[in-house]
């Protein structure tokens, strides 16, 4: 018999290396998803690449009395989700528009509002963030959240896509269209700069290129009309712009001269080529740091 056709034996392992490879096995493994406890927070942050979900001991956001200029829409959105705390049906919303002009902090203020007024549940609604770059994870997220006693409000924070990405298919199928379908006790929020979550360029260019440009773009702009509640937000006036710095100033006692104030603000505005909450937010905190005055609340993440 010829060297290439002799049979080869099988290997023989000792029991301490068919140990260790079965170890090593196990460290390559996907990791078993650990029950969080909800306990620990009102907050927290979902971690795909370990399945996990950490909590936030202290979520940066602002009163919600401290949002100007976005009074319908700050009340549509509390109504949705004061409905949905208290077992009601509730729509998840898409809060689209203007940079700067509140959308994230309106989220967590709302929030911390209604959970407040829970009363003898209160804290039982959690807020969950999941990072657009982990929107694949987000089936997983929700076998985790399904059956907690607990409810909870998955919030994504500038949500897109680009003409390559494919994962907005997940959050399709939780937002409607899996078997199993969003879980009773969860809701999910979305903040944008783009109405359909996907630029424009995006949307002519693949109308452009495709047989049927009317299909081309369908399926990718059907996604934001999921969200069965759209809030637009829009770039503020003179008047709710110096009225969010008169509100900072205020809240956080700075002792400010008023038209001194309102001349300065204006012409921060007018450096920055906008008026936006973020702006005012920002040049509130120039104030206070040339007055020396500490800022005891948490900072806007408008």
């Amino acid at each position: 018999m010829s060297e290439s056709r002799k049979a080869v034996s099988p290997i023989a392992f000792e029991p301490e290396a068919l140990s260790r490879i079965a170890d090593a096995l196990d460290r390559l493994a996907p990791p078993v998803g650990v029950a969080p406890d909800f306990a620990a927070a009102d907050a927290f942050v979902w971690h795909a690449e370990d399945a996990r979900l950490a909590p936030v001991a202290r979520v940066n956001r602002v009163d919600l009395a401290l949002l100007k200029g976005i009074d319908r829409v700050r009340d549509l959105l509390r109504e949705n989700t004061e409905r949905f705390a208290r077992g009601f049906p509730a729509n998840n919303a898409l809060l689209w528009g203007a940079r700067g002009m509140g959308k994230s902090s309106l989220v967590k203020a709302v929030h911390a509002t209604v959970n407040a007024g829970l009363g003898a549940q209160a804290g039982a609604l959690k807020l969950v963030e999941i990072h657009r770059e982990d929107i694949d994870g987000l089936p997983e997220l929700m076998t985790l959240l399904r059956g907690a006693a607990d409810r909870f409000i998955v919030f994504c924070d500038d949500l897109s896509f680009d003409a390559a990405d494919t994962s907005y298919k997940s959050l399709k199928a939780v937002l409607e269209g899996g078997i199993e379908g969003r879980p009773e006790n969860v809701i999910l929020y979305a903040t944008s700069n783009r109405r359909h979550l996907m630029s424009r360029d995006i949307m002519e260019n693949e109308r452009s290129t495709a047989i049927n440009p009317g299909e081309a773009v369908e399926e990718k702009v059907s996604l934001s009309d999921r969200f069965g509640l759209w809030l637009g937000f829009h770039r503020c006036s003179q008047d709710e712009y110096l009225a969010m710095v008169a509100g900072y100033v205020s809240f956080f006692g700075i002792p400010a001269d008023a038209e001194e104030t309102r001349r300065e603000a204006l012409e921060w505005a007018a450096t920055r080529g906008a008026r936006s909450g973020r702006v005012a937010w920002q040049y509130v905190q120039d104030l206070a740091g040339r007055l020396e005055v500490k800022l005891s609340g948490p900072g806007t993440g408008a």
